[in-house]
Protein backbone atom coordinates (compact mmCIF):
# COMPACT_ATOMS: atom_id res chain seq x y z
CA UNK A 1 0.00 0.00 0.00
CA UNK A 2 3.03 2.31 0.12
CA UNK A 3 2.58 3.09 -3.57
CA UNK A 4 -1.07 4.05 -3.03
CA UNK A 5 -0.04 6.27 -0.11
CA UNK A 6 2.62 7.97 -2.25
CA UNK A 7 0.14 8.55 -5.07
CA UNK A 8 -2.37 10.00 -2.62
CA UNK A 9 0.32 12.36 -1.32
CA UNK A 10 1.17 13.40 -4.88
CA UNK A 11 -2.51 14.08 -5.53
CA UNK A 12 -2.68 16.31 -2.43
CA UNK A 13 0.44 18.22 -3.50
CA UNK A 14 -0.90 18.75 -7.00
CA UNK A 15 -4.24 19.96 -5.59
CA UNK A 16 -2.32 22.40 -3.35
CA UNK A 17 -0.37 23.58 -6.39
CA UNK A 18 -3.58 24.19 -8.35
CA UNK A 19 -5.05 26.20 -5.46
CA UNK A 20 -1.84 28.22 -5.05
CA UNK A 21 -1.65 29.04 -8.76
CA UNK A 22 -5.29 30.18 -8.67
CA UNK A 23 -4.65 32.36 -5.63
CA UNK A 24 -1.54 33.95 -7.16
CA UNK A 25 -3.41 34.55 -10.41
CA UNK A 26 -6.17 36.39 -8.55
CA UNK A 27 -3.63 38.51 -6.66
CA UNK A 28 -1.56 39.40 -9.72
CA UNK A 29 -2.16 42.63 -11.57
CA UNK A 30 -4.25 42.32 -14.72
CA UNK A 31 -1.37 43.22 -17.05
CA UNK A 32 0.85 40.47 -15.62
CA UNK A 33 -1.92 37.88 -15.40
CA UNK A 34 -2.57 36.63 -18.87
CA UNK A 35 -1.03 34.12 -21.19
CA UNK A 36 1.64 33.03 -18.69
CA UNK A 37 -0.89 32.25 -15.97
CA UNK A 38 -3.16 30.50 -18.44
CA UNK A 39 -0.26 28.27 -19.45
CA UNK A 40 0.61 27.49 -15.83
CA UNK A 41 -3.06 26.78 -15.03
CA UNK A 42 -3.32 24.46 -18.05
CA UNK A 43 -0.11 22.68 -17.02
CA UNK A 44 -1.34 22.18 -13.46
CA UNK A 45 -4.69 20.88 -14.72
CA UNK A 46 -2.86 18.50 -17.04
CA UNK A 47 -0.69 17.35 -14.14
CA UNK A 48 -3.79 16.74 -12.02
CA UNK A 49 -5.35 14.61 -14.80
CA UNK A 50 -2.11 12.67 -15.28
CA UNK A 51 -1.89 11.82 -11.58
CA UNK A 52 -5.53 10.72 -11.59
CA UNK A 53 -4.86 8.43 -14.57
CA UNK A 54 -1.80 7.02 -12.85
CA UNK A 55 -3.76 6.33 -9.68
CA UNK A 56 -6.47 4.60 -11.72
CA UNK A 57 -3.91 2.45 -13.54
CA UNK A 58 -2.21 1.38 -10.32
CA UNK A 59 -5.45 0.78 -8.41
CA UNK A 60 -6.08 -2.87 -7.58
CA UNK A 61 -8.16 -4.55 -10.24
CA UNK A 62 -11.39 -5.38 -8.49
CA UNK A 63 -14.89 -5.44 -9.92
CA UNK A 64 -16.86 -2.31 -9.13
CA UNK A 65 -19.18 -2.77 -6.22
CA UNK A 66 -22.87 -2.40 -6.91
CA UNK A 67 -24.96 -0.58 -4.35
CA UNK A 68 -27.52 -2.72 -2.56
CA UNK A 69 -30.42 -0.60 -3.90
CA UNK A 70 -29.35 -0.82 -7.54
CA UNK A 71 -32.08 -2.16 -9.82
CA UNK A 72 -31.37 -5.44 -11.57
CA UNK A 73 -30.13 -5.21 -15.14
CA UNK A 74 -32.92 -5.06 -17.73
CA UNK A 75 -34.13 -8.40 -19.04
CA UNK A 76 -33.44 -9.24 -22.64
CA UNK A 77 -36.52 -9.09 -24.83
CA UNK A 78 -38.01 -12.42 -25.86
CA UNK A 79 -36.94 -13.65 -29.27
CA UNK A 80 -39.63 -13.64 -31.92
CA UNK A 81 -39.37 -16.52 -34.40
CA UNK A 82 -39.55 -15.48 -38.06
CA UNK A 83 -40.95 -18.18 -40.35
CA UNK A 84 -39.12 -19.18 -43.53
CA UNK A 85 -42.34 -19.27 -45.55
CA UNK A 86 -42.83 -16.45 -48.09
CA UNK A 87 -44.96 -13.47 -47.09
CA UNK A 88 -48.36 -12.86 -48.67
CA UNK A 89 -47.67 -10.68 -51.74
CA UNK A 90 -50.94 -8.75 -51.19
CA UNK A 91 -49.15 -7.00 -48.28
CA UNK A 92 -46.99 -5.11 -50.77
CA UNK A 93 -49.47 -4.17 -53.51
CA UNK A 94 -49.61 -0.41 -52.82
CA UNK A 95 -46.08 0.10 -51.48
CA UNK A 96 -43.20 1.94 -53.11
CA UNK A 97 -39.91 0.24 -53.84
CA UNK A 98 -37.30 1.82 -51.61
CA UNK A 99 -35.14 4.18 -53.61
CA UNK A 100 -37.02 3.50 -56.86
CA UNK A 101 -40.34 5.24 -56.23
CA UNK A 102 -43.79 4.05 -57.17
CA UNK A 103 -44.05 1.08 -59.47
CA UNK A 104 -46.24 2.70 -62.17
CA UNK A 105 -44.66 6.16 -62.28
CA UNK A 106 -41.67 7.37 -64.23
CA UNK A 107 -38.78 9.27 -62.71
CA UNK A 108 -38.47 12.91 -63.83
Amino acid sequence: MALQDDLTAIQRYVDDLVRTVGRIERQAEPETAGVDFRRVRMDTDHLRESVALLRAAVAPASPPERPAQAPPPPARPAMVPVPDTPYDSSLWTDSDDEGLGARHRRAP
